[in-house]
């Protein structure tokens, strides 16, 4: 599937934004039947790794992703969290990026290539659309929550 991207400006500083959007198990509340389980102690870094399980019985599938990049915002410099995508299934990454902006908001950009083995090509374009609107709805959700 071709790489999807999309930016969000909200009224939130950098440290929020970041919290917000890195909170793995809040997930879980962003996208519909999805449980998020993590694999490793806290705190997030790299190396962190967990699961989120999508669908229901045996319809379910797994999305195992590990941190490969965790830098947290600093001064004005932008944050960026990059999960590679290690499961049987999916396999991509995606990349969270928040870029401090005037007044004390933030503008997030969220990448996100992913795929599906076994899938065929034909199926990238469909692909492509549900994962906007879904990876849409979620950082809306996860950035509208405190």
């Amino acid at each position: 599937m071709p790489t999807i991207s999309f930016e969000r400006t909200v009224p939130l500083p950098p440290g929020e934004a970041w919290r917000r959007l890195t909170d793995w198990p809040r997930h879980a509340d962003a996208v519909p039947l999805t449980r998020i389980r993590v694999l490793t102690p806290p705190p997030t870094r790299e190396g962190t790794r967990f699961v989120a399980r999508s669908g229901l019985g045996p319809l379910a599938f797994d999305d195992v992703m590990e941190v490969t990049v965790w830098r947290p915002p600093a001064g004005d410099a932008p944050a960026l969290c990059r999960l590679d995508k290690r499961g049987r299934l999916i396999l991509g990454w995606a990349e969270i990026e928040v870029h401090p902006e005037p007044g004390g908001r933030s503008r997030v950009v969220w990448r996100e290539d992913l795929s599906v083995r076994f899938l065929p090509r034909a199926f990238d374009g469909p692909l492509e659309s549900a994962s906007r609107l879904l990876f849409g709805r979620a950082a809306d959700q996860l950035l509208a929550r405190g």
